[in-house]
């Protein structure tokens, strides 16, 4: 039976009752169901999180218990450096380097807005200097070095203070004979700075063959999602290049290539699997394997 033909029986069954308690009756039900409705309005928003690939709900401690993959599919969520680091870094133990290094907007630029007003609310929404912190602690029994980059921070572009920062980074790993790990998330170079960001490609990379000529190991990790100067650059010039399962990877988007040559692309087009198909990269690994994979990779190359 359902709602309406259950409030049509328990009508029909208080026909003998008077108005007045009829009414009251009505009121009863009424009060019912603006109560329920209230009491789902007053519900705190953030408590639930759906999943983009397979629309399956859980509550967001779930997802965080899981490392905030999908329980149902698999799906690897975006998150950012705080995570990464509480993922790889022994009892979330570390310290972050080189945060006193900032950008500036020595161009003057302007697009909707200013570079130097799109910085300040950047700064003042979220807890992050710039768009890649880099930390060094313990993963295992190794002492290294992490830069991780931060979407949330302009799309986790790659400009002038992302490239100091893995450089120095770089002279860290060296001067402490540490490895280096990249964890990739950007949507490209930093059009505000123009030239300045496209400097930093050849800025890193030179830097990064430092490392290969002390025999210092460097493995880049490539996540959702991994375009433009990243790509082109050091993202692809680890010692080893591994991705997390279902990350869209390249230079330029899907939607764009598609348009420029007026084809269909194939299925899976740029992701992770269809790059490790194609020989890309050397492994896809599962967030929840991430330690023990990275620790095992630095006891080989130490061995």
């Amino acid at each position: 039976m359902n709602k309406e033909e259950d409030f049509e029986a328990n009508l029909a069954g208080d026909e003998g009752q008077s108005e007045e308690s009829k009414s009251g009756w009505f009121r009863r039900i009424k009060k019912g169901i603006l109560t329920s409705t209230a009491e789902k309005k007053e519900t705190p928003e953030g408590l639930w999180t759906k999943c983009p690939n397979c629309n399956f709900i859980c509550t967001v401690t779930e997802l965080r218990e899981n490392i905030f993959v999908c329980p149902k599919c698999g799906h690897h969520h975006r998150i950012g450096s705080a995570e990464y680091f509480d993922i790889l870094f022994n009892d979330n133990h570390y310290e972050v380097l080189f945060e006193n290094i900032r950008s500036k907007d020595f161009l003057h630029f302007t697009d909707l807005k200013s570079y130097q007003k799109r910085l300040e609310e950047t700064w003042a929404k979220t807890d992050i200097t710039d768009s890649i912190r880099v930390a060094a602690g313990d993963v295992k029994e190794h002492h290294m070095v992490i830069g991780c980059m931060d979407f949330d921070f302009i799309g986790g572009s790659l400009g002038s203070v992302m490239g100091e920062r893995i450089s120095r980074a770089v002279d860290y790993s060296l001067a402490n004979r540490a490895p280096l790990l990249i964890i990739c998330k950007s949507g490209g170079a930093r059009m505000m700075e123009s030239a300045f960001s496209l400097m930093q490609l050849a800025k890193v990379s030179g830097k990064l063959s430092q490392l290969t000529d002390a025999k210092i190991p460097y493995i880049s990790l490539l996540t959702d999602p991994s375009f433009g100067g990243i790509s082109a650059s050091f993202g692809m010039l680890g010692d080893l290049n591994i991705a997390e399962p279902g990350a869209l990877i390249g230079f330029a988007g899907p939607r764009v290539i598609k348009e420029t040559i007026k084809k269909d692309l194939p299925e899976g087009f740029q992701r992770s699997e269809f790059l490790l198909e194609h020989g890309f990269l050397d492994f896809i690994v599962n967030r929840k394997e991430l330690k023990e994979k990275i620790a095992t990779l630095i006891t080989l190359f130490k061995g």
